[in-house]
């Protein structure tokens, strides 16, 4: 893992074309998915994501807060992702990649019923994929925090990032939609956490106020 030769690459990003972004994009996908341990070059493709966010919002030729060529690649990369995330287990670079998707999901295409700014047809997609992002995303969690061996480490660090993203995201849903997860309570990531990673049990008696929005 070159770090250097990999800043370099995004700091190319931004004198990109964007047809040359759309081919780093897709071309660098493959290298990831064989070097998944390697945050450098899913650090790539999010400062590539990020171009073409920047691109899609100075579009004049259509609605920037709802470009639906992004929407499919954003729910692509999320798919992809997960399958990762299951077949490589305790890889920490796929869970901050899964991150930094939907916090960038939520910025450009979340919404809720109140928002009556948008078209009909685009807030019922909007509304519609919230309801089965939260529905995937609860069960990714549920599967990543079953232990088939409580003693293989890759297990319990599958179970750790699986418990704190899902920390992670009840407060992001919470501070950005007005949503509550209620269907995973904040007592039993506390067990959860404590069970996997009992060396940091005094982080964990402070999971109720990491949950909370500030």
């Amino acid at each position: 893992m070159n770090y250097r030769a990999w800043y370099h690459r995004c700091w190319l990003v931004s004198y990109m074309s964007a047809e040359q972004v759309l081919q780093e994009f897709n071309k660098s996908r493959e290298w990831a998915g064989l070097h998944v341990a390697d945050n450098s070059c899913f650090h790539y493709r999010e400062r590539l994501m990020l171009r073409l966010f920047e691109e899609s919002e100075h579009s004049q030729d259509q609605d920037a807060s709802f470009d639906p060529e992004l929407h499919k690649l954003l729910k692509d990369e999320f798919n992809w992702v997960e399958k990762l995330i299951k077949r490589y287990v305790g890889r920490e670079a796929l869970w901050l990649h899964r991150r930094f998707l939907l916090t960038y999901w939520i910025r450009y295409f979340a919404c809720g019923d109140h928002d009556r700014s948008l078209p009909s047809n685009q807030r019922n997609i909007r509304t519609v994929d919230i309801d089965m992002l939260i529905d995937n995303e609860l069960e990714l969690f549920r599967s990543c925090t079953i232990l088939p061996d409580s003693d293989f480490e890759d297990y319990q660090a599958q179970a750790t990032f699986a418990a704190t993203y899902m920390v992670w995201l009840k407060k992001q849903l919470a501070g950005a939609l007005a949503i509550d997860i209620q269907k995973v309570e904040t007592s039993r990531l506390k067990s959860l956490l404590t069970n996997v990673c009992p060396e940091k049990s005094l982080l964990w008696n402070y999971l109720p106020e990491l949950c909370e929005i500030t």
